[in-house]
């Protein structure tokens, strides 16, 4: 049998960014320490553990290579590592970035005003086609500089390991030092991956307020998650990657569809099983078919008919 994990949820995704619609999990108290979490403090320490990552991968705006003009930088650096940053300083108020990967697939991003933010190389090598575009009127907008870039990577999973605008995160932040206390209790990366699923899925409280109310543009705040113990769909799986990249454990956040449903999900990469990518969950003795969002608040049976086997699973982007 294929090993598989699925880290998902509903969502809509509006003019390049998402409103997220469901989530699941309980509470935990301020600081990011569990009240109860089966992947934390309920377990003892193992006699051996996995070798923890006490410095993650943090992408840089290192300047070598730099695209753009007066109001754009594209610094294209580091695309060996399997990112590129981008900085708009111009007089627009939107902007959007368009990134077309290997194979002809855009993705759209809205893009902050004054700070370089962190995209994803998720095609592997190829050429890569940036465009960014600055608001008109109405819905249009007017394509303010492009360029092409040759992209090689130094590792194939390195665009999985370091932080992007989905799912950002420094080495101070709660996520990252919360998971290395949850390194320390693990003896390999499937127990740690266990671990941070059964963590989020306990002690993250969906917020059905904020899911009515959120924005388009809407992007998660990871450390805002943790010390609210509230989030809405995008909030769990951004979550769950920055614990698992911080550790050095390459993640796949995916956005796709299940049969008419739009959904965000997360694969993982273990060394023992490869891609974890599709709807299974492992139990420590078995891999059985649960959802982790839907998993929280309903019953296993009524899990297993919405989600099938995962054959329904289309991935449009991988972040």
């Amino acid at each position: 049998m294929n090993k598989k994990i699925l880290f998902w949820c509903m969502f809509f995704f509006i003019s390049g960014a998402s409103l997220f619609l469901t989530g699941c999990g309980k509470d935990f108290n301020e600081g990011g320490q569990s009240r109860s979490s089966s992947g934390s403090n309920q377990k003892s320490e193992p006699e051996t553990a996995r070798e923890r990552v006490e410095q993650s991968l943090l992408p840089q705006a290192s300047g070598s290579v730099v695209y753009g003009n007066e109001a754009i930088s594209i610094d294209a650096s580091n695309t060996g590592e399997g990112y590129v940053m981008v900085k708009y300083a111009g007089a627009s108020k939107q902007v959007r970035l368009q990134i077309t990967i290997p194979g002809g697939t855009v993705y759209p991003y809205a893009l902050a005003i004054g700070q370089y933010e962190t995209f994803p190389l998720t095609g592997g090598n190829g050429s890569y086609h940036i465009d960014v575009l600055e608001h008109a009127y109405d819905d249009m907008y007017a394509l303010a500089f492009s360029q092409d870039i040759e992209v090689t990577l130094n590792d194939e999973f390195k665009p999985f390991l370091y932080p992007n605008q989905y799912a950002w995160y420094t080495q101070e932040s709660q996520a990252v030092q919360y998971g290395l206390q949850l390194s320390e209790s693990s003896p390999n990366d499937l127990t740690y991956v266990e671990n941070v699923y059964h963590y989020i899925i306990e002690n993250i409280t969906y917020d059905k307020e904020k899911a009515e109310n959120v924005q388009p543009n809407y992007l998660p705040n990871i450390d805002e998650t943790m010390s609210t113990g509230k989030g809405i769909c995008f909030d769990y799986a951004s979550l769950m990657t920055a614990m698992l990249r911080s550790q050095g454990i390459p993640t796949r956040l995916e956005i796709g569809y299940s049969g008419e449903a739009y959904h965000a999900w997360i694969s993982v990469y273990l060394k023992e099983a490869g891609w974890v990518d599709d709807v299974i969950e492992f139990d420590g003795t078995d891999w059985t078919l649960m959802d982790p969002t839907l998993g929280a608040s309903n019953n296993k049976k009524s899990v297993e008919k919405y989600i099938g086997d995962g054959s329904n699973y289309v991935v449009k982007y991988s972040y």
